[in-house]
């Protein structure tokens, strides 16, 4: 197997790296799938290294290198690093950031044209995309269900102007052309949206196969049923490559410090206009955004979500604060015991 067939390139190569290169291609809690030049194969991260907290733990799409085992899980020893990556705040309180996908070129944000759009969710997926260093684009599912697409398509346009939107239909093939754009050799794709809006129906219609399993919105009330459970990346036939990743309705800040002000960058030009540097945005006299909220040029509900991200981006600046100063702890431990 050629490993550049799966996106690898001469320059991540290094004539000091041990054991060989290989892509991680699936994650099962603590055994990866992954593709090197022997195939697909199964490893496990070494300890020293990853525990240690000497390596980044690595997730669907990152390239690692590995101490190859023909007849067993290969050791992982090594991560490479990465041009883009994508994170949250870990769903189980305390345990920080959760690693969700690496080295992808663009970021599908799913959302289907029913009950289940919710710009709020899209802010906040947008958010981390741009922080990711991606291309965000939106796709909008089940065109064929709906008549009104302008108005769906509108509503994105008014919070998130510069960014492409595609309604699609993966039973129809509407707007599936469009997509196909993106998916060029060497390039991967990342999708992130909630379970049931037809991320795996447009996996399936994009690769011309029946790649996963679909299971849909159910009918009573528009919610998603789990289809994908593990983040998992997909070859198609032309050498673009898929991210798919389980149904995450929830997505916690982690780092943003970036992508908040381009998701935002209409409501942040006014805070720098406010007449005092600390303007709390309550009952300061001269607060530019008070103002802007009174002419209608800033909307409250837009207001609002950036405060709350905002609020939960400054709580995770001190979770990630402190998780550095642990690894640099556990980094000064290991270097005392090698002595």
């Amino acid at each position: 197997m050629n490993l550049k067939d799966y996106g690898f390139m001469p320059d991540m190569e290094t004539e000091h790296d041990r054991g060989i290169p290989a892509r991680i291609v699936a994650v099962h809690r603590d055994r990866y799938a992954m593709v090197c030049e022997y195939g697909e194969i199964y490893g496990r991260l070494k300890t020293k290294e990853y525990y240690g907290g000497f390596e980044e733990f690595p997730t669907v799409g990152d390239f690692v290198r590995i101490d190859y085992v023909s007849d067993g899980d290969s050791r992982i020893i090594a991560t490479l690093p990465r041009k883009t990556f994508f994170s949250r705040r870990h769903p189980d309180a305390g345990r920080g950031e959760q690693a969700v996908a690496a080295n992808f070129d663009y970021v599908f944000l799913m959302q289907s044209m029913n009950r289940d759009f919710n710009m709020k969710r899209l802010e906040r997926y947008l958010t981390l995309t741009l922080q990711s260093g991606a291309v965000p684009v939106v796709v909008l599912t089940k065109a064929d269900l709906v008549e009104e697409q302008e108005f769906y398509i509108g509503s994105v346009k008014q919070v998130a102007p510069d960014v492409r939107v595609h309604a699609v239909s993966s039973r129809s093939g509407a707007g599936l052309e469009e997509l196909r754009e993106y998916l060029q050799p060497g390039k991967t794709v990342a999708l992130l949206g909630s379970s049931g809006i037809g991320k795996s129906s447009l996996v399936n219609a994009l690769a011309g196969g029946e790649f996963m399993k679909v299971n849909g919105i159910r009918e009573d009330d528009s919610k998603g049923r789990h289809t994908t459970t593990y983040r998992q990346l997909i070859l198609l036939e032309n050498h673009a490559m898929i991210i798919d990743t389980p149904g995450m309705r929830e997505l916690g800040m982690w780092d943003v410090s970036e992508g908040l002000g381009e998701a935002f960058a209409d409501v942040e030009q006014y805070v720098g206009q406010c007449r005092f540097g600390n303007c709390r945005h309550l009952t300061e006299p001269g607060c530019a955004v008070k103002a802007a909220i009174a002419a209608g040029t800033l909307t409250q509900e837009r207001w609002d979500s950036y405060c709350k991200l905002k609020k939960e981006a400054r709580y995770s600046d001190g979770s990630r604060q402190r998780m550095q100063e642990d690894r640099s702890r556990k980094r000064g431990f290991a270097k005392k015991r090698e002595r």
